[in-house]
């Protein structure tokens, strides 16, 4: 096949570069963007708390407070956009029992995840994206299964993200298919997510991404009283967690440790998100969560599926874990008042951003590899095109092996591209990209002889 060398097309806003950016935007995704509006998950938020208590343990059979009701709500909420979806979202209550467990369950417990399918348009693309909030909230003893625990910013504003991207999402067609799911049970040790990733895996979903939204509707930080409403953290595994002796020595010797799936999929989220919401800065955390603590994409990665997780810049344990309470002048609880609902609009505006281009773009190109048959100062990367969708061509991402992000991109229609870098002095990688602009994950090259 002919080899073409293009010049460098710089697109979306966000990568360290000292060219012009210019920031080009998808119609149909920017308009599903201005969709998102910060008075009804306001709304939303308000609901979830006035059911009391959302703990795992509490009442799945009181009609107005407790765990059961609150699921009940999200599930008609969701329910109420079938028509709107012209029959392609599916709703479902997935229930399990959990036995006692001597740690967090005391009781066997009724567990119950919120799911709706929003099914692709692509009968051939069997991709899913998963996108999940907690359902559960505890206060400071996360056994009182009885006590008001509010949990309006965790994880209320997980699920009101669901809510609102289901209002907007479900009426636009994907090839691939979303699934949103509010889960139960991860103040009790991440066990609706552990459940619904078991489920993947045992029905052999392709998750081709899972993006766990756990608190991203407050803006302050407890004792050191920082405020930012222009910036959101994502953290992504480096070293995959699956990854075998052999494949820790391939990672090695390429210097490929800021480069596994879930590193590609933070920059996606990063570049794409940067693109489609103003005045909001994703933040690359190098750590699969917060140190020495997990949440709900951790069962996702240990199955070895691609996950992350979005969660505000700041923490405030004032509102966070706390029963509702004063002392010293100081209001202790998970409470409404102390969220952000412009905040909260942006991070949910940025989850659907990601997943509408992921879900419209072609699938990652296949059997993406870096030639090493000669020692040369140029870079030849060839691969097998997408097997899903329709590309108009392929971008060739480069970095310098010290940036986090991608700096230029290469376009070509082939299937092999080759550039005046050297190999040694930079990181390459490889991404499908459809009619519509929308870009696959990017897919870090194997060797090529």
């Amino acid at each position: 096949m002919k080899k073409r060398l293009i010049l460098p097309l710089l697109l979306g806003a966000g990568m360290y570069v000292d060219a012009q950016q210019i920031v080009q935007r998808e119609p149909v995704i920017a308009g599903m963007v201005a969709e998102v509006r910060a008075d009804s998950l306001e709304s939303y938020i308000h609901q979830l708390v006035s059911f009391g208590t959302r703990n795992t343990l509490s009442s799945t059979t009181d009609k107005k407070k407790g765990i059961g009701a609150a699921r009940n709500w999200v599930l008609e909420k969701f329910k109420s956009n079938i028509p709107a979806s012209g029959g392609r979202l599916s709703v479902q209550l997935d229930t399990i029992t959990l036995p006692a467990d001597g740690k967090r369950i005391d009781v066997p417990v009724n567990l119950g995840n919120v799911m709706a399918t929003l099914k692709g348009t692509d009968p051939l693309d069997k991709r899913i994206y998963i996108v999940t909030g907690h359902l559960d909230s505890r206060a400071t003893d996360v056994m009182d299964r009885t006590i008001d625990a509010p949990g309006a910013n965790d994880d209320g504003s997980g699920v009101a993200a669901l809510i609102e991207m289901v209002r907007v999402m479900s009426r636009h067609p994907y090839p691939a298919t979303i699934v949103f799911v509010a889960v139960s049970g991860e103040e009790q040790g991440l066990q609706g997510s552990d459940h619904l990733a078991d489920r993947a895996a045992k029905e052999n979903w392709q998750v081709d991404a899972m993006l766990n939204n756990d608190m991203i509707g407050q803006n302050s930080s407890s004792e050191t009283d920082l405020h930012d409403n222009t910036r959101v953290r994502v953290f992504s595994e480096g070293i995959p967690a699956t990854a075998d002796e052999k494949q820790l020595a391939f990672i090695k010797q390429v210097g490929m440790e800021n480069d596994g799936n879930a590193r590609q999929l933070a920059r996606y989220i990063k570049e794409t998100g940067e693109r489609y919401v103003d005045n909001l800065n994703v933040m690359l955390i190098y750590r699969n969560d917060r140190f020495l603590r997990g949440g709900d994409h951790t069962p996702f990665v240990k199955r070895g599926m691609t996950a992350v997780r979005i969660t505000d810049m700041y923490e405030n344990f004032d509102h966070q874990h706390q029963t509702i309470r004063k002392e010293k002048g100081v209001q202790y609880g998970d409470l409404p008042e102390f969220m952000d609902f412009e905040y909260l609009r942006k991070n949910t505006a940025l989850n659907l951003a990601v997943l509408a281009s992921l879900s419209t773009a072609p699938s990652k190109p296949q059997e993406v590899k870096l030639d090493v048959k000669q020692l040369t100062n140029y870079s030849r990367l060839y691969w097998a095109a997408s097997q899903q969708g329709r590309p108009k061509g392929y971008y060739v991402l480069m970095r310098e092996t010290s940036s986090p992000v991608w700096q230029k991109k290469f376009f070509t229609t082939a299937t092999e591209l080759t550039i005046p870098y050297s190999k040694d002095n930079y990181l390459f990688a490889v991404q499908a990209v459809g009619e519509n602009g929308a870009e696959s994950q990017a897919v870090f090259p194997g060797i090529g002889r």
